[in-house]
């Protein structure tokens, strides 16, 4: 299955703009309830400002608030990012800790954040269950839950640790193009015949 998609969808990547593990631990934050798309417009000039963790551990909490505003949810968001900021600094010296249990005790910080900071920025295999891989697993039959923590433990124990971060990568992007989540495009979707959502009968 994952073969197959990987032909289908070469250049499956991370659709978040990022350089460095600080700008893409913010911007997937940001990315909770948001589109990747908008949190790419606000990003630029939200790092251009404060470019590192000690610089947005210091801001302004109503001038965060006005920057963020276009994400959504923007004042707890705003307060997030700023305390998960102070924590790097106070704890981490202000970088960002390559350790999945380090980052989830950060404010705002959950595994899927987590895993996909580690597996992107630093190249780590981690499995990081968004809305698009949580939807895709669930309909291929490589997970069956409603809880994302699940669905990573599930799909941790059938993909191979080596293709844990590809398949994150895969899967969501699949879920983008053409597994979506009103009407996916089953009829021309590459691993039909592998799918347990694509089969006679199953629950719609």
């Amino acid at each position: 299955m994952l073969d197959v998609l990987e032909r289908t969808h070469p250049d499956a990547r991370i659709y978040l703009d990022y350089e460095g593990p600080l700008q893409l631990l913010v911007a997937t934050i940001l990315a909770a309830q948001c589109t990747d798309e908008k949190v790419n417009e606000v990003t630029p000039q939200l790092f251009d400002r404060y470019p590192t963790a000690e610089a947005l551990a210091r801001a302004r909490l109503s001038t965060l608030e006005k920057m963020l505003r276009p994400t959504g949810f923007f004042r707890q968001k705003a307060k997030s990012i700023r305390e998960c900021c102070r924590t790097l600094v106070d704890e981490h010296a202000g970088e960002v800790p390559d350790s999945a249990d380090e980052l989830t005790k950060i404010r705002g910080v959950g595994r899927k954040t987590a895993n996909i900071v580690l597996g992107n920025a630093f190249g780590q295999q981690a499995i990081a269950v968004d809305t698009h891989v949580h939807r895709v697993a669930n309909r291929l039959g490589l997970a069956a839950s409603r809880y994302p923590d699940k669905v990573e433990k599930q799909m941790c124990e059938i993909v191979p640790e080596e293709r844990w971060t590809r398949a994150t990568l895969l899967l969501g992007t699949h879920g983008r193009r053409i597994c979506s989540a009103k009407k996916p495009d089953c009829g021309n979707c590459p691993v039909n015949g592998l799918c347990d959502y694509y089969k006679p009968g199953f629950p719609k």
